[in-house]
């Protein structure tokens, strides 16, 4: 045998990659991007390229060869699969390795400590990764192939569930841009040129609440009682039938504030809906950690430049489908709930005092600020709440894709009972951007060249420019 052959190994991908840091030192030179490997107690160095010198810092005896390859595919998306392969071979001959390094540890997951399952009663999977907060939903086959990664060479495991190689390295390279994988982060969301459509919505994060929710669901578990339940169907039932029955008085009086204040309204009206709004938030968050979920994030969201408050609630997706439903409506149903009670205080005070005026536009917020919720083709609690009903993750997105599919002839891989829902929402929500986004375009465009003509074609080239110039690429 030659002894470039005794090289030619194929090392299971479980393999953890021996640590260099004891006998090498790993730098990059300042006159070029080449790294080079120097060795302290003798004068041999090898220069390494980018992509290499990228892969040996790696080599610190905690990251197998999967891990590593996964890592670089990232990173450098065209480098071969077979790269760190290649590299531990080229190690071995410039005796950097031996044979005898390259050995195999005790075999463990290839996922970090902190991703853990869930198992949904839907009939899927839940991959929750808690440092980086992302998930990622698959079927009973998937989860048993990503709990043998690491512990069983890539072949067997392609053998044992006959799949092909390509599936396998979806699998991966899904793992690693969640983060899932031991070494690996989620890409950071690359920040592009302005574009003036994003004014349109934009989120804005304030803080993390729970630590503070811990504190403080135990004065509030028994909102989730059957009894309390009760009392609160009865009290909305009934104020359901006050609303109906005073129907005639209820309009009245919006006419007549209307013809009396008009505009001034508007500062306190939007001063209840964001009273309203925060209330609703609180709901769908004290409504996850009763079922001991996280919730991360509260912050602000603007529409249009006009402010709301937003929960992040994805770990619901945890959850089942009736626990789910119940996180999304109790927003609605803390919405509706303040509507009934400044109802009850509407009728019980005085005509034309500040609180029969304070509390009906605190009832109106509340019932505006359900209509404008509640809608389903926007991405508000009534999408969310249509997610939950139907079971359909990723609704309008998976919408628009079975249309893709359908029309490119590629195979339909929808479950045939979600297709008909898939069907009917994509047209309408299609429609819904259509004429939202059209109007508003219509209608700032018609302003600005009817009031400001000149600095709005000024504002038109200089965007423009800005825009479509390419930027030099950094060094």
């Amino acid at each position: 045998m030659q002894q470039s052959d005794c090289f030619d190994l194929k090392y299971p991908d479980s393999w953890i990659c021996p640590s260099l840091g004891t006998y090498w030192q790993l730098g990059k030179l300042k006159s070029s991007n080449q790294f080079v490997l120097r060795s302290p107690y003798s004068k041999q160095h090898v220069l390494f390229t980018p992509v290499e010198g990228y892969a040996l810092q790696h080599f610190t005896g905690q990251y197998a060869i999967a891990q590593i390859q996964t890592q670089i595919a990232q990173k450098f998306p065209e480098t071969p699969p077979n790269f760190v392969q290649t590299l531990i071979s080229r190690l071995l001959e410039e005796g950097i390795l031996t044979v005898g390094e390259v050995e195999e540890k005790p075999k463990a997951s290839l996922l970090k400590s902190s991703v853990e399952w869930h198992y949904n009663a839907d009939g899927y999977w839940i991959l929750r990764n808690q440092e980086d907060r992302t998930f990622i939903q698959v079927g009973r086959e998937d989860k048993a192939i990503i709990d043998q990664l690491g512990t069983k060479p890539r072949a067997e495991i392609l053998a044992e569930f006959g799949i092909p190689p390509a599936k396998l390295q979806t699998l991966l390279q899904m793992l690693a841009a969640t983060g899932m994988l031991e070494g690996s982060q989620p890409p950071k969301r690359q920040r592009g040129k302005f574009n003036p459509m994003q004014l349109l919505f934009f989120k804005f994060p304030l803080f993390n609440p729970d630590p503070w929710l811990n504190r403080n669901i135990a004065y509030l578990r028994w909102l989730w009682t059957k009894s309390f339940a009760i009392v609160l169907g009865v009290f909305l039932l009934l104020s359901g039938a006050i609303a109906l029955d005073r129907r005639d008085a209820i309009l009245r009086m919006g006419q007549r504030l209307m013809e009396g204040q008009g505009a001034s309204l508007f500062i306190p009206f939007a001063f209840l809906s964001v009273f309203v709004v925060t209330l609703h938030e609180l709901g769908h968050a004290f409504t996850l950690k009763y079922y001991n979920r996280q919730v991360p994030e509260v912050g602000l969201l603007f529409m249009c430049l006009f402010p709301a408050a937003y929960t992040d609630t994805t770990d619901q997706y945890c959850l089942s489908q009736g626990k789910r439903i119940l996180v999304v409506a109790a927003g609605v149903l803390v919405q509706i709930t303040i509507a009934a009670i400044a109802l009850f205080f509407w009728n019980l005070s005085v005509a034309g005092s500040g609180l029969h005026t304070a509390s009906y536009l605190l009832m109106v917020a509340a019932l505006f600020t359900v209509a404008v919720n509640l809608n389903p083709l926007a991405k508000f609690d009534g999408y969310y709440l249509s997610v939950a009903v139907t079971g359909i993750n990723n609704l309008r997105n998976r919408a628009f894709g079975f249309y893709g599919n359908l029309f490119t002839g590629k195979p339909i891989r929808e479950r045939a009972k979600d297709r008909l829902v898939l069907a009917i929402y994509a047209p309408f929500s299609l429609f819904y951007i259509w004429c939202v986004f059209g109007f508003l375009f219509y209608r700032l465009t018609d302003w600005m060249l009817v009031n400001i003509p000149t600095i709005s074609v000024m504002l038109l080239i200089a965007w423009a420019i800005y825009y479509f110039f390419p930027t030099a690429a950094k060094t």
